[in-house]
């Protein structure tokens, strides 16, 4: 089982684009009347205030429609409240439901297998509709999916005396503008510490998590990835958002704490909400040894099995994923919409983020199968000690916890 690679999205061809809304108020996603009067409950792990309040909207323009309500609830641990949703007897209506969680989700039996009913089923891009299937059947619906870049402060850029000429394309140029750009007050480049970052570097050294049917994740190209990150860590150019007393990287980068950091398209909507000043542009992520590498990530939304709701989650589900209302979410905070019509609208609309939709050609699924969550969750754990600690050190655990999942999960 490898990586999940992206270049059959074809962003770049020439698509027909219909931004047609679907019709939210008469019929359901099964054909019969959407029920009115209902009170729906949606959980969603946000990106910050610009994504809670798009989606609140948009939520609510359908209720309008349908003559029903929908509380929107920012998760504070996405995953954590989810799960206790479940083992309460009480789930959301409609949840975003991680790349990273779905596999166990749905071979659980806790998800609805939705999908292959909605109007809009076909509309999908090929590739997320294959990473929320299960066992041949299309379960949800992909909400969108973003790419990584990096993004640079313009403000501290100009002030280190660096041109457009360096913008870094390959690791020991981002070494080095990182190190130019480091002072007294801010760092060169800050990332999440996890699987969903430090796993790009392990993939631009030539390393694979999941070779055929092979774990390879202790490899030595993956080591190399993590050895290169210790560099920048001990000259004192990277620094993760924890010890730059901020939430995310994007709380790094709008104080003016780090001059660079890897985020994706969603940043823009953080950026504009919560530091409307910061003065950036998002560029593609440096190439590694063995070239450039991204991470694609999705949600769908997720709807539990046997729900009593389910015509009219269908329903707003496909109000939540039309061309129109995708596009919407895009303006309000950057993702990609999930269908090719919608992803086609967004590259000629959003020529700013360019550098996200370039990324699609080369971009790789993070590792996602059944039981595989638990095991980078202890893998996040363990890079609390990336500055100190041996690479093989780090990953050996990753190996034999995935290989522990691998097996169980393949039977």
């Amino acid at each position: 089982m490898r990586t999940s690679q992206w270049s059959a999205l074809g962003l770049a061809g020439a698509l027909a684009v219909t931004l047609t809304a679907c019709s939210a108020g008469s019929e359901g996603g099964e054909g019969g009347a959407v029920e009115e009067g209902l009170e729906l409950t949606m959980l969603i792990g946000s990106s910050g205030e610009a994504e809670t309040t798009a989606v609140q909207a948009a939520a609510d323009a359908w209720g309008e429609e349908t003559g029903n309500t929908v509380e929107v609830i920012a998760a504070n641990d996405l995953v954590q409240q989810l799960g206790q949703g479940f083992s309460g007897n009480n789930p959301p209506d409609i949840f975003y439901m991680p790349w990273d969680q779905f596999q166990t989700y749905a071979a659980q039996g806790f998800i609805e297998p939705y999908a292959s009913e909605l109007e809009n089923a076909g509309d999908f891009l090929p590739a997320l509709a294959e990473q929320f299937s299960y066992d041949g059947d299309f379960y949800c619906a992909p909400k969108d999916f973003s790419t990584l870049g990096l993004q640079i402060n313009l403000d501290a850029w100009e002030a280190a005396g660096l041109t457009d000429a360096d913008i870094p394309t390959d690791w020991d140029q981002l070494a080095s503008v990182a190190q130019t750009l480091t002072t007294g007050d801010q760092v060169g480049l800050s990332m999440g510490r996890e699987y969903a970052r430090v796993g790009v570097f392990m993939n631009q050294a030539g390393g694979e998590i999941v070779d055929g049917d092979e774990i390879t994740a202790n490899s030595e190209e993956n080591q190399a990835g993590l050895e290169y990150l210790q560099g920048l860590i001990d000259a004192g150019s990277l620094k993760f958002p924890q010890e730059l007393e901020a939430g995310w990287g994007g709380e790094a980068f709008g104080l003016g704490k780090a001059a660079m950091v890897i985020e994706g398209p969603w940043i823009n909507g953080a950026m504009a909400n919560d530091f409307p000043d910061r003065r950036f542009i998002s560029v593609e992520l440096p190439a590694g040894p063995a070239g450039p590498s991204t991470y694609a990530f999705s949600n769908c939304w997720g709807m539990p099995v046997g729900s009593e709701t389910k015509d009219a989650t269908m329903d707003l589900i496909e109000f939540l994923t039309s061309d129109e209302q995708q596009l919407a979410f895009s303006e309000a905070f950057g993702v990609i919409p999930s269908t090719e019509s919608g992803a086609a609208a967004y590259a000629e609309q959003f020529p700013d983020n360019s550098a996200f939709v370039a990324g699609v050609e080369y971009a790789e699924s993070p590792v996602a199968f059944q039981g595989a969550a638990a095991a980078f969750a202890d893998f996040n754990t363990q890079l609390e000690s990336i500055g100190s600690a041996e690479p093989a050190s780090i990953l050996d655990p990753l190996q034999a916890n995935l290989e522990a999942a691998y097996a169980e999960a393949n039977g």
